[in-house]
């Protein structure tokens, strides 16, 4: 069977859900990710993070992966699925008073091109019961083009430092 996933094999997807692109339909799922994506889910990771862990003086091969691997919960993430391809991840992780949105990368030739706006959108519709009061962070690089897409959906910075960019949403009710 051919690879279909970034790094990986596709598989196990979710109903299609579809975005316009340029005059394009393009249709995208969801799948359940599982311990078996962790590597190539950490190499998308270090691509995708690169350029701006290097404009911010950050980036090591092996922790920017790592890191990852450390945190990765297969049971809260997502594999986004496009044109029969794993391109990318998103998870959520209910906490204490708050709801993240981790791990949201998607393969770079992807970018721009308004899969990542649907998927957050979709995601942040059904990440959790209705009843929850708590609000959805997150955290993006500073300098990060991301940045955009989350104040497009709604989130404010609630703080900074020199590397992090720590931002909130409140529930629309």
């Amino acid at each position: 069977m051919a690879d279909r996933r970034i790094g990986g094999r596709g598989g196990g997807h979710r109903a299609a859900r579809f975005v316009r692109m340029d005059a394009v339909v393009v249709s995208w799922s969801y799948r359940p990710s599982a311990p078996s994506d962790a590597s190539w889910i950490a190499e998308l990771r270090a691509v995708v993070m690169r350029p701006d862990l290097e404009r911010l003086g950050r980036f090591d091969p092996v922790r920017v992966r790592q890191r990852f691997l450390d945190a990765f919960e297969p049971q809260l993430t997502r594999v986004i699925v496009v044109e029969g391809v794993d391109i990318g991840t998103i998870a959520v992780r209910p906490a204490a008073g708050a709801v993240w949105i981790e791990h949201f990368y998607q393969a770079p030739e992807w970018h721009g091109r308004g899969v990542g706006g649907a998927v957050l959108g979709a995601t942040l519709a059904e990440a959790r019961d209705d009843a929850s009061p708590a609000p959805y962070r997150l955290n993006v690089l500073q300098g990060s083009g991301a940045r955009r897409l989350y104040e497009r959906h709604g989130f404010v910075v609630e703080s900074e430092d020199e590397v992090d960019v720590f931002m909130k949403r409140v529930p629309v009710s």
